[in-house]
């Protein structure tokens, strides 16, 4: 990695859901939101449209602090379309990575895609299923397939260096 080269995140829908109903809820860690959001000022972090998409269908205030916040929302554009279809190109099994029963997410390979096009990390929930269904594969598989680092958020705050401070009222 060069000095000026700048390392930047590909964040997955799950990593947002999953912090902001559980563990790093606005009302026990507001200052989580508060970072992320100076890292998308930044240029460290940013969503696909397809996972600010999947977002906005959630049943909580998720979606009211992505749309007022600074993280930036990557288009779909040629580039990442030529990306996703090498990514179904080079291997048969990557068409799975999105099911027709509508379980997994179809910002899935999108999310590869993106950080592809923008040589960016991959932060996911996902973890390798090492027992998986021939029908089903998940992110972590698909970014080894593609040499595309993935990581998930614990890695994700130990790579940015972000401390909490806890307090009590």
């Amino acid at each position: 990695m060069f000095e000026d080269e700048k390392v930047i995140y590909c964040i997955d829908a799950n990593i947002l859901i999953q912090a902001w109903q559980k563990y790093y809820s606005p009302e026990i860690c507001p200052s989580y939101w508060e970072v992320l959001n100076e890292l998308g000022k930044k240029g460290v972090v940013f969503i696909p449209e397809l996972v600010y998409e999947e977002i906005e269908k959630g049943e909580d205030d998720l979606f009211e602090w992505l749309k007022k916040s600074d993280i930036p929302i990557r288009k779909i554009d040629g580039e990442v379309t030529n990306c996703l279809k090498d990514i179904y190109a080079s291997n048969p099994s990557h068409k799975y990575l999105v099911s027709n029963n509508g379980i997994h997410s179809k910002a899935d390979p999108w999310v590869i895609a993106h950080a592809i096009k923008e040589n960016a990390i991959v932060v996911t929930k996902e973890t390798k299923d090492y027992f998986k269904k021939q029908t089903k594969i998940k992110i972590p598989h698909v970014c080894d397939n593609m040499n595309v680092k993935w990581i998930d958020d614990f890695e994700f705050i130990r790579d940015l260096n972000i401390k909490f401070i806890c307090e009590s009222k």
